[in-house]
């Protein structure tokens, strides 16, 4: 088989795989076969003629196709084919970075080492890596992440920090209780190092905005703690075509892999549900919150996982694709075991039952906990009133519901609140409001994992429970 040398401003289409092994008897069908193979190569590597793009030199060993047969260039089963594309425009932001002197120095022991060098710290700073979870594994992983310096380090996490988190979740401090997540987790990283990017997304993860967020990025590392994340995650990453490095950890034991990873020579490894095709039944594998973990197993397992994505993005040494690690924090005692593809996967396996995200709670028959979301109670809404504060009110029901009784409130109806949320404030609070609070709750979930906002309220026990407070406010006065 020939092999085929990809560039590296060409690698993020082909899961950063630096050489290919295709089986073609010419240059223009090795590259036919790495356009059905990497569907998203096409465009950089062919017009819509199905041509060679003028752009692209392609070399043969040493010789240029165009002083051979161009196209036709025969091609021996021990043949190097080396694609060097022009690297104006396009992809040169992400294919050639700089460094400062202050950063040069800072990364001085990475690049001293012959293995990595300035390449692997070029292709870290290059690199766009998410991290979905920023707890106990994502709390090591993202601080040696962008204390290694790769470039754009996305945030996945809807929670707030709790005092209970801090036994084990060294990125956040006493100081941090009670903030977002990825809001302190952005302040702590930035602080560590100012010369990399942080992108947060303060939403539940789930079918409907995963493959909008994960086809951002080049590596996904999963540190969710529930099985329909999980699953999520891995299907997302197998559909979008993404290496998904995982880690999970459980009381004293903790596990590590590569899953979906694309090996230098074309090979694709396992994926998780090559490891587990369905979930346990709910209830059989208690959470960490249910079970408990010790505190310091997240920082050793979350630093194998970080290890893990550095090696992925850089290329350097084997990672962990085909092989489960565990490790027993009691015993001492580590264990790799074999993964391999499965005919039987649903999701990649000869006969694939799932094609696109499905609804992974029912799948997995338990239910993720949403989201909390802001509330006011009718007593703090009528003392804003009374002290003259700034805010927008909105009423989420119906026109019939709202001509019967209203207070005042602008009227969207639940069905419209998307294609009207420009008529909302960033500026001041919003409150938002039903008859009961069911509604206006949906309501603010979606506008908030749509459209980002961060300053809406849900009216405690709707307009019923207002227009009571209301009622016994008039009594007491």
């Amino acid at each position: 088989m020939a092999t085929v040398i990809i560039p590296t401003p060409l690698r993020k289409f082909t899961n950063q795989a630096s050489k290919l092994n295709v089986e073609a008897s010419t240059v223009g069908e090795a590259l036919q076969r790495l356009v059905q193979e990497y569907p998203d190569l096409r465009k950089h590597l062919l017009d819509d003629q199905g041509q060679i793009r003028p752009f692209l030199n392609l070399f043969v060993g040493e010789e240029d196709v165009r002083d051979l047969q161009w196209a036709d260039t025969p091609l021996s089963a021990d043949a190097t084919l080396s694609i060097v594309p022009a690297i104006a425009g396009g992809t040169t932001q992400r294919a050639e970075a700089t460094f400062s002197e202050e950063e040069l120095a800072r990364y001085h022991r990475h690049i001293i080492i012959p293995e990595f060098g300035l390449e692997g710290q070029q292709k870290l700073k290059t690199a766009r890596v998410l991290v979905v979870g920023s707890g106990g594994l994502g709390s090591p992983l993202l601080l040696y992440l962008a204390a290694a310096g790769v470039g754009t380090i996305g945030i996945v996490d809807f929670d707030r920090v709790e005092a209970s988190n801090l036994q084990r979740q060294v990125l956040f401090g006493v100081d941090t209780v009670g903030q977002s997540k990825v809001e302190a987790a952005r302040q702590r990283l930035t602080a560590l190092n100012p010369h990399i990017r942080i992108l947060t997304y303060d939403v539940l993860l789930n079918s409907r905005n995963a493959l909008d967020i994960i086809r951002e990025y080049d590596v996904v590392a999963d540190g969710t703690d529930n099985f329909p994340t999980r699953y999520l995650v891995n299907d997302a990453c197998v559909l979008l075509g993404k290496p998904n490095v995982y880690a999970s950890i459980f009381q004293f034991e903790g596990q590590v892999s590569v899953f979906n990873y694309r090996h230098p020579n074309g090979e694709l490894g396992p994926n998780y549900r090559d490891l587990y095709p369905a979930p346990p039944p709910p209830g059989l594998v208690p959470s960490c919150a249910e079970g408990g973990v010790l505190g310091v197993l997240p920082g050793i397992i979350g630093s194998m996982q970080a290890c893990e994505v550095i090696k992925v993005i850089t290329g350097i040494g084997e990672p962990l694709s085909g092989r489960l690690f565990l490790f027993d924090a009691l015993s001492f005692e580590t264990r790799i075991f074999r993964i391999k593809r499965r005919d039987d996967n649903p999701l990649t396996g000869k006969n694939p039952t799932i094609t696109q995200l499905i609804d992974y709670e029912n799948f997995c028959g338990v239910k993720v906990v949403e989201k909390p979301i802001r509330e006011i109670t009718p007593q703090e809404l009528l003392q804003w009133r009374a002290e003259g504060r700034a805010f927008q009110l909105i009423d989420v029901r119906e026109p019939d519901e709202y001509a019967a009784v209203n207070i005042n409130a602008e009227l969207i109806p639940l069905g419209t609140v998307v294609e009207n949320a420009h008529r909302l404030s960033r500026q001041v609070p919003v409150v938002v409001h039903c008859r009961s609070g069911a509604r206006s709750a949906k309501a603010i979930r979606e506008l908030e994992e749509r459209f980002g906002f961060d300053n809406l309220y849900n009216l405690k026990g709707g307009i019923l429970a207002y227009l009571e407070a209301e009622k016994q406010a008039v009594e007491h006065a």
